[in-house]
């Protein structure tokens, strides 16, 4: 296939685009971070999962319809850039690269601390390798990452799949009496030990976790009918989230009690129940399944911004360098801008102190909430010139403009809730802090455009931007 210059290839197939989207919602943070979660809230901590999986599913679905009516690789950015301003994709897209820019040390660090527990290979250079690793396979061809992400991704269905499995036979009795039936749900201080508070505060721990479902919505621009996976993808967000997440959650609080140590102390919810059933090598097991999920967030992450950025370039709210493709339809340029970015901060996590790590994981603490505020509201004003246009919309979101509304009220509620959560709040502000920066810089960059005034490339099917 011919690329043209400055353009993306339509590389990925269809299983790749299907197992980016279940890769999407299968963060580490379900096999470790959730356990945070149950420590806090309880077995209320059910809600909280199924609150901020009713929210990520009613934002996908706005997403959904703006992608598969408009396909874009910049996703998000671009509809905010046509439906609110300029400034608006400016903001939300440079936000949504340093958020995956962050979370390359994030990710590489977890993959090192597994590695090297296995060697006596120093950590840092376990981080430094696995970065450079994923980097040159982003380097090459998008295919390549579709096809990391397909393996990472099944290995990663199986491995819930079977802890599924495992974890019914557990409630069914066949791991012993001690963990048989439900109980554990409300005989350790009720189903809400902790009060309905603990599980608002727990929401907002799994809401970060479902970061990542968005991405089939960028990676789908590189395939050919990227209309139709959007829409399949987005429809089936329900039932990914309902199994992955719900039922896997609800297997662990029913096998252990939520208050057990080794929730809260990080050693993870999946390795705990496994470990309270006496399965032998749960402790490896699990490490090999976090090693998969964080390389394969880490490569996700790796493309996610570099795409990102190409697209802010396309839109002249990038340096031009980046919008250089190869001949493969690979922005080398802004896939090596966005891994430099993720080197020094991998680096700066092991010559600074950890505080000042923190300080600057902080400032993406309320990056997802803002993107999904501004999905919704872009929706809104998107929905109006899709109709007016008489553009054909394979995906629509359901009761519109009332649960579009609901998601736009409800999510400023969390950011000020998170503002006086103690938790929270240094998230909150330092979000703030640095996106007051890039607006302004969004407002003084983009002066004198027009929404809409939106340029973007790409090989293959037509793919116009207009709305």
């Amino acid at each position: 296939m011919t690329v043209t210059e400055n353009a993306l290839s339509a590389g990925l197939k269809n299983r790749h685009v299907t197992m980016i989207s279940i890769a999407g919602v299968i963060g580490a943070g379900l096999f470790v971070g959730s356990g945070s979660a149950i420590n806090k809230a309880g077995p209320g901590v059910l809600l909280a999962y199924a609150f901020a999986g009713l929210l990520v599913v009613l934002v996908m679905r706005m997403l959904g319809e703006m992608a598969a009516a408009n396909p874009d690789t910049g996703s998000f950015s671009t509809y905010a850039d046509r439906a609110i301003g300029p400034w608006a994709g400016f903001t939300v897209g440079w936000l949504y690269w340093w958020f995956w820019v962050l979370v390359i040390p994030v990710e590489a660090t977890a993959a090192a601390t597994i590695l090297e527990s296995w060697t006596n290979v120093p950590q840092w250079i376990w981080a430094l390798a696995v970065t450079l690793v994923l980097t040159v396979t982003n380097l090459f061809s998008v295919a390549n990452y579709g096809e990391f992400e397909f393996w990472f991704a099944l290995l990663k269905v199986i491995a819930i799949i079977a802890f599924i499995g495992i974890g019914i036979l557990a409630v069914l009795g066949v791991f012993g009496s001690d963990h048989s039936g439900v109980a554990h749900l409300w005989d350790t201080g009720g189903f809400l030990p902790n009060g309905f508070g603990a599980v608002v505060a727990a929401v907002l721990l799994t809401m970060f976790s479902f970061m990542g479902t968005e991405i089939v919505t960028i990676a789908a621009a590189e395939s050919d009918h990227p209309d139709e996976k959007i829409g399949k993808a987005t429809r089936s967000v329900i039932w990914r989230i309902g199994l992955f997440y719900l039922a896997s959650i609800f297997l662990v609080v029913a096998i252990v009690p939520w208050n057990t140590k080794a929730l809260g102390d990080g050693t993870g919810s999946y390795q705990t129940a496994l470990q309270a059933l006496g399965v032998p090598g749960a402790k490896a097991i699990v490490d090999v399944v976090v090693l998969v999920a964080v390389a394969s967030c880490l490569n996700s992450a790796l493309y996610t911004a570099s795409r990102m950025i190409y697209s802010l370039g396309k839109r002249g709210q990038a340096p031009a360098a980046v919008m250089r493709t190869t001949e493969n339809g690979v922005p080398r340029v802004a896939v090596l801008a966005s891994t430099a970015v993720g080197f020094l901060t991998v680096i700066a996590n092991y010559l600074f102190p950890e505080d000042v790590f923190n300080v600057l994981l902080a400032t993406s603490g309320a990056v997802a909430l803002l993107v999904y505020l501004v999905i919704a509201v872009s929706q809104l004003q998107m929905r109006a010139k899709f109709e007016s246009s008489r553009t054909a919309m394979p995906v629509r979101m359901w009761a519109y403009p009332y649960l579009t509304w609901a998601v736009i009220v409800v999510i400023p509620v969390m950011l000020v809730y998170m503002l006086f959560d103690a938790d929270q709040r240094i998230n909150i502000i330092a979000t703030a802090v640095i996106g007051i920066v890039v607006v302004v810089a969004g407002v003084l960059t983009t002066r004198g455009r027009s929404a809409g005034d939106v340029h973007t490339g790409y090989a293959g099917a037509d793919r116009g931007d207009g709305v």
